[in-house]
């Protein structure tokens, strides 16, 4: 059996190993206890349950309330949080976790074996991401500090996948096991609990004063390690325009600042007091193509869609920072398949291709309606430009704007009428297919695709990184060939911050609260 304990890895968990883009944690000096911190951020949740989490503004709170069992650390790699250590059997069908004794959740019960495989159970039911658990025999609480997954079939990367950021394997009390989704109280084992939230205005979370920290770590170490708060609390404030949220770290209301556009980036360094935090890679930015709806149910219509991007115009039109990659890995990772290999489908900026393609499908005029949001200034950017490169190729498009909660409903649940929208996802370059999976099926909302199906299932099973790797070749050229995603670019964000506002860490993760202080 090999034993993943607090500086170990398992076999089954990939490390990733230090990335070039990771500098080391910045060590800072004489933290201050105390303070609210105002978060001026571009909308709030529409719900906070982590086992259908994927939107930025829901896990920017999830990921300071709640934990997992298993997490990542600076390096990407795979880390105890809950569990003190984590084993998996040499067939890798049996991975037995030993929790930390001790560890309160909100509402002061202490948390067990018995929380844990509810909270399993729950994810099973609800989450988009639960095929990651559909091959699971049984589980097993021998007792309050012991649980055990077994499997039907071998999983190499089980670990991998208890660690992903997105639709995250939160641990929940076992009270919350049959609430449906998006309808769990906010009771979590984090550094902060949730205090007052009012929908459309701001939400804030308070240091959770009987918080258990990982004492066996020295200190913070990506979402694992030794959190501490000093903080009393934190208000996320809801300012969907650019310029709101500029203008409030200006006049002092706010000290932090989510989505800067990189052409507003100098208004905030001409302030002595406030600074620009640049974060790249942040993840990959994506067309989205519903496969359920209307005309995009065609897959020659998806492919003549996808011949008609053209990923430089896109990106001058953003602004940023944003670099060409036709793979949905970064380079320099394990899972990258390398420049050398084809990627016929990306950025043929070819409109009379696609007119051409359009036509063989029978397209006939039809309206193609694109969906995007008022919040995000690069996504509406985005689908406004797409919208003109179809109709250079000839194609009747209709775009619709709507505010970022229901344009992400409509992407995660597949709801509205739409046929394409955008979106970024991060950090599955860095973490790799394992992680990619939930998203490739949910957003496209890809059902009956026989091909992928089996892909995945191979992929699972198979010990060898290298046929890892041949297996997730096959899986990309299959979801981007195939127009279910379409991928435009790389590329980063911008933070604006008060100079007062210390502790922030490097790694470039989802919104991390802890270890913050103001001076």
């Amino acid at each position: 059996m090999t034993i993943l304990g607090r500086r170990e890895f398992t076999r089954g968990a990939l490390a990733i190993g230090a990335l070039a883009w990771l500098p080391a944690r910045a060590a800072w000096a004489d933290p201050k206890k105390g303070g609210v911190l105002a978060y001026a951020t571009v909308s709030g949740p529409g719900a906070l349950d982590p086992h259908v989490s994927s939107s930025a503004v829901e896990l920017e709170v999830i990921h300071n309330v709640f934990e997992s069992l298993v997490t990542l650390d600076n390096q990407n790699a795979t880390k105890p949080m809950l569990a003190a250590s984590a084993a998996t059997s040499a067939d890798f069908r049996t991975y037995t976790f030993t929790l930390r004794k001790g560890v309160k959740f909100h509402d002061g019960a202490e948390m067990t074996s018995a929380d844990v495989q509810a909270s399993m159970e729950r994810y099973a039911r609800v989450s988009p991401n639960k095929s990651n658990l559909a091959g699971v025999d049984r589980y097993e609480t021998p007792d309050p500090y012991t649980f055990v997954i077994h499997l039907k079939e071998p999983n190499v990367v089980l670990l991998d996948v208890m660690k992903a950021p997105i639709f995250p394997f939160m641990i929940l009390p076992a009270s919350q096991k049959d609430k449906p989704a998006r309808g769990v109280d906010v009771i979590g084992t984090g550094p902060f609990r949730l205090g007052e939230w009012v929908k459309d205005s701001h939400l804030v979370i308070k240091r959770f004063d009987d918080y258990s920290p990982d004492l066996t770590s020295p200190g913070r170490d990506g979402y694992a390690g030794r959190k501490t708060v000093y903080l009393d609390a934190v208000n996320y404030r809801f300012m969907p325009e650019a310029t709101t949220r500029i203008a409030a770290l200006e006049a002092g209301e706010a000290q932090l600042a989510g989505s800067i556009p990189f052409e507003l980036r100098g208004q905030i360094e001409a302030r002595p007091e406030l600074a620009i935090r640049e974060i790249f890679p942040l993840g990959g930015t994506y067309i989205i193509v519903n496969s359920q709806y209307g005309l995009t149910a065609n897959r020659a219509i998806r492919e003549a869609i996808a011949a008609a991007i053209d990923v430089s115009e896109i990106s001058d039109a953003v602004g940023g920072i944003n670099k060409p990659n036709p793979w949905m890995s970064y380079p320099n990772t394990p899972y990258y398949p390398g420049a050398e290999t084809p990627a016929p489908w990306y950025d043929q900026k070819n409109p009379a291709k696609a007119k051409d393609m359009l036509h063989k499908a029978g397209y006939n005029n039809e309206k193609i309606i694109i969906e995007t949001n008022s919040n995000y200034q690069w996504m509406r950017t985005t689908m406004l430009v797409v919208a003109e490169q179809l109709k250079a190729a000839g194609a009747n498009v209709e775009v619709r704007i709507v505010d970022w909660t229901t344009n992400a409903s409509n992407m995660q649940q597949g709801t509205g009428e739409w046929n394409l929208s955008t979106t970024l996802f991060g950090p599955e370059h860095i973490l790799g297919p394992q992680q990619w999976r939930p998203l490739i099926y949910a957003f496209p909302h890809i059902k009956g695709n026989d091909a992928l199906d089996a892909d995945y299932k191979a992929f699972f099973a198979e010990p060898d990184l290298a046929k890892r790797r041949a297996i997730w070749v096959k899986i990309q050229r299959e979801v981007l060939g195939g127009g279910y995603m379409i991928k435009i670019a790389d590329t980063g964000r911008l933070t604006g911050y008060a100079k007062k506002l210390k502790g922030q860490s490097d790694y470039a993760g989802i919104l991390q609260l802890w270890d913050l202080w103001l001076a």
